[in-house]
């Protein structure tokens, strides 16, 4: 797989979003120390621009993009089991997780989750987290009214700052465990 970086990203920036004070919307986010190899996730959910729940927690021995996509499926999950039948929008600043959920996912599945890249050494290795990018899948597949879209991080947008915060919550309750 190729680096997905924020700036490629062609999703929507933290400009364009829409009123989030009208609907079920729910910001993620995930966390690394590289030091320590814990990392944290987090989600926070809105309806009608109102926190109605949050989430967070941690993993030893992780890293960012797994916290990241963590995030998303802890906020998934929330939303299958809290909201089912409503329209939901999860905000996450990890253009890895939106590209993952919205593109690569179903090439990725259709493949027996596994890279594939004809020309490269990477032909046929199983993808990064495979076993939350399965967890993720399911999720999605079961709520056809989640939508995942990208914001920019740390740009002052209140319910990314607020998971952000949490995150790392979750990785300090890691060390301290």
């Amino acid at each position: 797989m190729t680096d997905i970086s924020d700036e490629s990203c062609t999703c929507e920036t933290s400009a364009e979003i829409p009123d989030t004070q009208q609907g079920l919307h729910v910001f993620v986010d995930g966390c690394f120390d590289p030091g320590a190899g814990h990392g944290g996730w987090a989600f926070v959910a809105y309806r009608d621009g109102v926190e109605i729940a949050s989430g967070f927690g941690g993993a030893r021995d992780s890293s960012n993009n797994a916290m990241e996509v963590t995030a998303v499926l802890e906020a998934a999950i929330w939303i299958n089991g809290t909201a089912t039948g409503v329209a939901a929008v999860i905000w996450s600043d990890s253009a890895y997780a939106v590209e993952g959920c919205n593109s690569r996912r179903a090439i990725w599945r259709n493949n027996g989750w596994k890279k594939s890249n004809p020309t490269g050494k990477a032909r046929n290795r199983a993808i990064s987290d495979a076993k939350i990018w399965k967890a993720v899948d399911i999720q999605l597949s079961e709520n056809s009214l989640i939508s995942i879209v990208w914001c920019k991080g740390h740009s002052g947008t209140d319910g990314n700052e607020r998971a952000d915060a949490l995150a790392d919550q979750g990785r300090r309750s890691i060390r301290r465990a």
